[in-house]
């Protein structure tokens, strides 16, 4: 269990797969974190993804959404990078900064990272704010990263934190 000073995110149980799926679903989630026609099924095979730790993050027991990490492990390179996605109805209230600044914390000081990363889409705005003020910064533009439910690839924002750039 890790502990922010608005939510807390725990490890998921297959009871979490309905309610992940049902805000990934969402149209402000979906277009950011697809995952099929079958979101369970989505949800579910993240979930046991072994290369992936993933997070219920939840504000006053209420599952709000999740957050997960994934390592390289090679030791020149070694590094953490993550990735979040919240219910529409909890953004604005300062619940994404928090559960990402908590999984930073925990990556650098539990796990003993020195750089973290994270990729939003270069066009979300909120999403990157929400991460500058974790203190990760932009990196460059990745150009056509993804392709979005368009069909059509879109540019991602590389963005790095190195430990001693944590905020608080």
């Amino acid at each position: 269990m890790l502990r922010g000073d608005l939510v807390t995110m725990r490890p998921p149980t297959d009871g979490d797969v309905n309610a992940l799926a049902q805000i990934r679903a969402k149209p402000e989630v979906y277009r950011r974190w697809r995952g099929g026609e079958d979101l369970t099924a989505a949800v579910a095979a993240e979930l046991a993804d072994p290369d992936a730790a993933t997070f219920v993050i939840e504000k006053d027991g209420r599952l709000i959404g999740a957050i997960q990490w994934s390592a390289e492990t090679e030791p020149d390179y070694r590094h953490a990078s993550m990735d979040i996605y919240i219910d529409p109805a909890a953004h604005g209230q300062g619940l994404g900064t928090d559960a990402v600044h908590t999984l930073a914390r925990h990556l650098i000081v539990d796990h003993g990272y020195h750089r973290l990363v994270i990729d939003p889409a270069a066009d979300n705005t909120a999403a990157i704010r929400c991460y500058s003020k974790v203190g990760f910064r932009p990196v460059g533009v990745m150009r056509q990263y993804e392709r979005g439910p368009d069909g059509h690839w879109h540019d991602g924002m590389l963005m790095d934190l190195l430990a001693d750039e944590l905020t608080r």
